[in-house]
């Protein structure tokens, strides 16, 4: 596992505290426009991931990229993720990365 630049686990709620350095977040995709995909973060608020989504994007994707302001990410990875998945999981999952036990994940 390559160590030497970590992405933080975030929701959009995390999001803001790690504008311009690397995150990664699961997104509910609602729609593509402009170059952007727009989508539900696992914390239920929308959030604009910019960049080339796969071809044929499924439900769930998660992003690994710049934070590039407090509710956008400009995508450098895109992992299909399924079309189901527990957000409430990822989301504590985001929460425990940045809480108590973030020494862990960075």
């Amino acid at each position: 596992m390559d160590t030497s630049n970590p992405a933080a686990f975030v929701n959009a709620e995390l999001l803001r505290l790690y504008v311009g350095r690397r995150v990664r977040a699961l997104v509910q995709v609602i729609r593509s426009e402009n170059g952007a995909v727009v989508g539900k973060s696992t914390d239920d608020s929308q959030i604009v991931v910019k960049g080339s989504p796969p071809r044929a994007p499924t439900t769930f994707v998660e992003v690994i990229g710049i934070a590039d302001g407090d509710k956008s990410i400009r995508a450098e990875i895109w992992t299909n993720f399924g079309d189901a998945i527990d957000t409430h999981n990822y989301n504590q999952l985001c929460q425990l990365a940045n809480g108590e036990f973030k020494h862990l994940f960075i």
